[in-house]
């Protein structure tokens, strides 16, 4: 079965590692296994920011530059043995470990939505965090 993609006029996809652009409303259909990220799924390098984003970016290399693969792989490992020693929540660590198995798998794809979901919750805590420390008087 194809996997079908709308895109927008102006819209970006990448297809194995390629940049493809929308010059029009466009309807893709994707006949074999490629490596398909739209451009909501794409993050740039300078907004790998935080230790949860530098592993989607990782992560989204691994799945898009497959000849460059293993280099990224080995930061995927790195960055996620890092995040493991600093995550608390179990709700986290079950994201950070459902992760790791897709990366182990070599499922990019939804590695990468686990990653998303780390994001998320990584981004709450950031402003929770952020919250409170603007509730506290600061120390003279």
């Amino acid at each position: 079965m194809a996997l079908k993609i709308w895109l927008r006029e102006g819209e970006k996809v990448i297809v194995n590692g390629a940049v493809l652009v929308a010059l029009g409303r466009t309807r893709l259909a994707i006949e074999n296994h490629a490596a398909v990220l739209r451009e909501r799924e794409i993050m740039a390098p300078e907004h790998a920011n935080t230790p949860a984003r530098r592993l989607y970016f990782a992560a989204m290399m691994a799945y898009i530059d497959e000849p460059g693969r293993d280099r990224y792989q080995d930061q995927v490992l790195l960055l996620l043995h890092d995040l493991l020693n600093a995550i608390q929540s179990e709700t986290a660590r079950a994201m950070a470990v459902s992760f790791a198995r897709h990366i182990a798998s070599a499922d990019f794809y939804r590695a990468l939505g686990d990653c998303r979901d780390l994001i998320a919750y990584e981004t709450a805590a950031l402003e929770r965090c952020a919250d409170s420390c603007r509730d506290t008087e600061p120390a003279l």
